[in-house]
């Protein structure tokens, strides 16, 4: 097995010193034995600089500022602690100028969209309540007057929120709807006598709730509402809402709570705000989208109520743009601090009468982290395609309505898969540390209680997976809008063919033929990158036909049988969607392979790439079995060659991990800092002092 305990200081090539291969009892699928001259090397620095993206110095500042001691989180804190130390740490980026970089420049911002969350999302290094407060004031408090508002909002609003004299909540979610955004109860009502809105919470439910800066800090806020006016109720439009006085008391007619205690990020005073008949000018209505006149006439450049309501919200799009990267930076910690671990950690005597193994030179171990490190690869290189679109259509360099759907889908598609795969990676780094891994002081548990919470705010994740998969049936059925019955006659008959040749097993008897007596010749194909992208694409679009298909005659059907339909096929959208989101971050990886010019880096790079596909084939085995797409030769060929993957890049991990950049300042992990490895040096070298004494017991069994 491979010996990681006098490993040095992290170089380009380092940790590149494989041995070769050991025999494998399935040497049908075994790769040609690498040689130690052979091996390829990785250069770590340039990994590094591909993976810090786009925006590589900005992050790279982002990352010193989050090293900083000032600016990171102390384990052990009260909740009233840890909340006035983050507003503190908020008041140090203002100075810092770190955050003005996405507002305009009349009001001195740079305009810089893509920068901007770049640099934001580090700030879970330091720590996820900072993130996360952060971006309630300048990420939605802010964002919503910068692209809800005209003009004279910002003007008159946004220098007051950049410097955070103002502190702001964003009022959108309540206690009775979350991701229903459109179905909110809280009322904004026109009275043209005085010129005024009229917000109002009529019901319990309508009380807005989980609101960062609204149980202490806020002093004002963007109040999403029903807007009503001339008896017509024109749909949810933004108010800025000032809510306490100089005292920090509510100003009449408002209440709140304190949301207390909560199962993680209790840096931020999340709480809940409630309105009784408060009245705001007219002028107070961020009105880009909708305004109401002095006379209670009600106009937009939006004539249609759905898109203007979608519009408006896709403007608020960069929180899950965020999300993604944050939770991605957060499995990537994770693995830095349990494979850094895993190869120092010693346990259990299996080749050696005196040396101890180390955790990652088991089977077991490597099977736990490895797949999960190519998937954080994949989201890292997604994530930075993502962020160059939605920097593109903020910035206007690709603005269209087209431009915007596509980003809102992507977004909708990548966020629910990354901050699951966090809280997948966080818990199984955990348990993969073992009781270290328990300990506050190693970060992993108090970083899976913070991000817990990501899976279901800025949209719950199941909710967003069927906006795409609606996205998706809506993209399939256009294919067909304006087709001719000849058109249509053509694909149904050879979608019929599509489905007799994996239905009745013809393409599984060809591979079987194809694989016959041989494991290695099932893995060839399965290794090619043509194949992987047409097997990921075959699924998600056999799934939309077969989804289509069912639901086609549904719009001929009552609302309630058309809803029940819908339903009935709700849990196969949102695989369909899912199984979408995976083939984007898979063809962004495969993109990003192909411009990685080092070789070593490149053949390595192409191992954890193969390493992410095929692993994505062995989670679906039983679609790809059931619907003929693989035979079971082949099947049983793919977890046989993911092994073998594993085997190859159990020598890269820690060069893997180390061209994450962190530094021990960021991971701030006791077991990732070399201290395990000097209590293993120190075990190692008292029982060989012993040994070459002579003074060392003998064991019981010896002297049977």
């Amino acid at each position: 097995m491979v010996d990681t305990a006098s490993r040095t200081a992290p170089t380009a090539s380092a940790h590149a010193t494989p041995e070769p291969p050991r025999p494998s009892t399935v040497d049908t699928v075994t790769p040609t034995a690498i040689e130690p001259s052979d091996a390829p090397v990785v250069d770590v620095a340039a990994l590094g600089r591909q993976l810090l993206g786009t925006w590589p110095d900005i992050r790279i500042a982002a990352r010193e500022r989050s090293a900083r001691p000032d600016l990171q989180r102390i384990e052990g804190q009260t909740m009233a602690e840890h909340r006035e130390r983050v507003l503190a740490q908020l008041k140090l980026l203002v100075e810092d100028g770190a955050v003005h970089r996405a507002f305009p420049k009349s009001v001195g911002g740079e305009d810089d969209h893509g920068g901007n969350i770049a640099a934001f999302e580090e700030l879970v290094i330091a720590d996820p309540s900072l993130q996360i407060k952060s971006g309630v004031q300048w990420g939605l408090f802010g964002a919503a007057v910068l692209h809800l508002g005209t003009e004279r909002h910002h003007e008159k609003y946004l220098p007051g929120i950049m410097s955070l004299e103002v502190p702001g909540a964003f009022a959108m979610t309540e206690t009775g709807h979350g991701s229903d955004v459109a179905s909110i109860g809280t009322t904004a009502t026109y009275d043209e006598s005085t010129e005024e809105f009229v917000l109002h919470t009529p019901f319990r439910g309508a009380w807005k709730d989980y609101l960062g800066n609204a149980a202490l800090h806020g002093i004002a806020a963007v109040v999403f509402a029903q807007l009503v006016t001339k008896g017509v109720n024109h749909g949810v439009h933004a108010f800025y809402v000032p809510l306490r006085d100089e005292h920090g008391d509510f100003l009449p007619g408002i209440g709140g709570e304190d949301d207390g205690l909560k199962g993680g990020l209790n840096g931020i005073d999340n709480g809940r705000l409630h309105f009784t008949n408060v009245r705001v000018p007219r002028e107070n209505l961020l009105n880009r989208y909708g305004d109401v006149a002095a006379d209670g006439t009600y106009s937009s450049p939006i004539a249609s109520s759905g898109r203007r309501f979608f519009t408006m919200l896709g403007t608020l799009v960069q929180g899950r743009v965020s999300l993604d990267g944050a939770a991605t930076s957060a499995s990537a910690m994770a693995l830095a601090i349990a494979i850094t671990y895993g190869t120092q950690r010693r346990q259990f005597n299996a080749t050696s009468e005196t040396d101890e193994e180390v955790l990652l030179d088991y089977q077991r171990h490597q099977r736990r982290l490895l797949p999960k490190l190519a998937t954080t690869y994949a989201q890292i290189f997604a994530h930075d395609e993502f962020l160059q679109k939605f920097d593109a259509v903020f910035s206007g360099k690709a603005d269209t309505d087209d431009d915007r759907q596509d980003l809102e889908t992507i977004a909708a598609a990548l966020k629910p898969l990354s901050t699951w795969h966090a809280l997948e990676t966080l818990q199984e780094a955990r348990e993969a540390c073992g009781g270290a891994g328990f300990l506050a002081e190693n970060r992993l548990v108090g970083l899976r209680q913070d991000l817990d919470v990501y899976v279901t705010f800025e949209g719950d994740n199941n909710v967003l997976l069927q906006l795409v998969a609606k996205r998706l049936l809506t993209d399939y059925s256009k294919q067909f809008a304006k087709s001719g019955v000849g058109v249509m006659a053509r694909y149904v008959v050879g979608h019929a063919a599509d489905r007799a040749v994996h239905g009745t097993g013809l393409r599984s008897l060809a591979q079987t033929v194809a694989d016959f007596g041989s494991t290695a010749r099932s893995v060839t194909e399965l290794r090619d990158e043509r194949t992987q992208r047409e097997l990921l694409t075959d699924r998600v679009e056999a799934m939309i036909a077969e989804i289509a298909g069912r639901l086609r005659d549904a719009r001929k059907l009552s609302k309630a049988d058309a809803a029940a339909a819908f339903n009935r096929n709700q849990n196969e959208l949102i695989e369909a969607a899912r199984a979408h989101a995976e083939l984007l971050q898979w063809e962004a990886f495969t993109r990003a392979l192909a411009r990685t010019e080092d070789p070593g880096t490149k053949q390595v790079l192409t191992w954890v790439r193969d390493l992410f596909g095929l692993g994505l084939l062995e989670k679906h085995l039983a679609w790809y079995l059931i619907h003929g797409r693989l035979s079971p030769q082949r099947a049983q060929a793919v977890s046989a060659y993911i092994d073998r993957l594993i085997e190859r890049l159990r020598p890269y991990a820690l060069d893997l991990v180390d061209a994450f950049g962190y530094s021990p300042e960021h991971l701030r992990a006791k077991i990732a800092s070399g201290a395990e490895q000097e209590r293993q040096d120190e075990a190692r070298a008292y029982y060989a002092a012993q040994r070459e004494a002579g003074t060392l017991p003998a064991p019981e069994k010896h002297k049977r």
